[in-house]
C-alpha cells in the first residue's frame, strides 16, 4: 500500500500544501514587506496545491475502490 505510486504523489502533495501554509502563516505572522508582496500569491499556489492535492486523493480512492 505504502509503495504504490500513487499514494506516495499524494503525501508528496500533501506536503507541499503544508510547506505552502507554513510560509504564508508565518509570513503573515511576521508582517512587513513580503507579506504585503507575497500573501495573495501563497494563498493562490495553497489552493491550487490542495486542489491537486484532492483529486490525487479521490483518484486514488476511485482506483483503489475498483480492485
Amino acid at each position: 500500500m505504502t509503495s504504490d505510486p500513487i499514494f506516495l504523489i499524494g503525501v508528496l502533495a500533501c506536503f507541499v500544501v503544508l510547506i505552502i501554509l507554513m510560509i504564508g502563516i508565518g509570513s503573515f505572522a511576521k508582517g512587513g514587506a513580503f507579506n504585503r508582496k507575497h500573501s495573495n500569491r501563497l494563498m493562490r499556489y495553497r489552493i491550487i496545491a490542495q486542489a491537486g492535492a484532492v483529486i490525487i486523493i479521490v483518484g486514488y480512492a476511485y482506483l483503489h475502490s475498483k480492485g
